[in-house]
């Protein structure tokens, strides 16, 4: 019984390590989410094969992994930029973004976790102000936001391309100008507006005349033609016809025929 204690206790201090070995050598990678395994009595930073994905792994207990979230993340910047006159602008961006999945370990070795803010961001801001710096403001208020979103992207996407960070998407939130330069800005789009609807109205207006003019000179010619084509004959015979539908009427009393005008039938009513 006196010897029961004495075997027991290693068998304890054996138990209690294994468990320690196992808890260090377990890693769980969640969802969206990849490792990046650092050996440290072989070599540092795994670069030369895939991080460790989703789901349990085991690795030795000296060790380490660093998990890094992979899936798509958004983030805000607030800028100051400059026009091409030299006016300060306020941009409101965001940029949706992840890690290189396949390089996930130059990332971690070359930029480390905090990549965002090391290459990320002053990227963005780099492009936001060499873009805005082509435009007027005018141009920024109104017609250009699409474009200048587009240029951002393309040359952020351009730079981060390299640093191991693949770039989905800029989107350029708000343009925020000096409030006396809107307020002309917009002064003169109204005014622009009602340049153009005054014009609308007068070419209406021109084309209407012109309508009414061809519609005239049709009319006349129509007459002209109506004139040269009436003699005599074919008065006395259209009246000669008019006379005769008249005289089937129950109306007409009587007809007395070739003492009217000109020789037409002359019709004598009630009266």
């Amino acid at each position: 019984m006196e010897r029961l204690p004495k075997i027991g206790l290693p068998i304890l201090i054996v138990i209690i390590i294994l468990i320690v070995f196992i808890s260090k050598s377990t890693v769980t990678i969640g969802s969206g989410e990849a490792g990046v395994l650092y050996k440290t009595f072989g070599g540092g930073v795994v670069t030369d094969s895939p991080p460790l994905g989703e789901g349990f792994h085991l690795v030795a207990p000296w060790n380490k992994v660093i998990v890094y979230e992979v899936r798509q993340q958004e983030v805000f910047e607030k800028m100051q930029v400059l026009s091409s006159n030299g006016l300060e602008i306020k941009l409101d961006a965001s940029a949706w973004f992840q890690p290189d999945y396949n390089k996930l370990g130059l990332l971690h070795q070359q930029k480390g976790e905090n990549y965002v803010g090391r290459v990320l961001l002053p990227t963005i801001r780099s492009a936001a102000r060499s873009v805005v710096g082509r435009y007027t403001p005018e141009q920024l208020y109104s017609s250009k936001r699409d474009a200048i979103q587009k240029e951002i992207f393309e040359e952020t996407k351009k730079i981060v391309g390299d640093q191991f960070i693949q770039l989905n998407e800029v989107l350029v939130r708000d343009v925020t100008l000096p409030s006396t330069i809107k307020e002309a800005i917009e002064r003169k789009l109204r005014q622009e507006q009602e340049a153009l609807e005054y014009e609308f109205r007068l070419e209406k207006a021109k084309k209407e005349a012109e309508r009414q003019k061809i519609d005239a000179e049709g009319k006349a010619v129509a007459n002209q033609i109506l004139s040269a084509s009436l003699t005599d004959k074919i008065l006395k015979e259209k009246g000669i016809e008019a006379t005769l539908q008249l005289a089937k009427s129950p109306n007409t009393k009587v007809v007395v025929v070739g003492s009217g005008n000109d020789g037409l039938p002359l019709i004598l009513g009630n009266q």
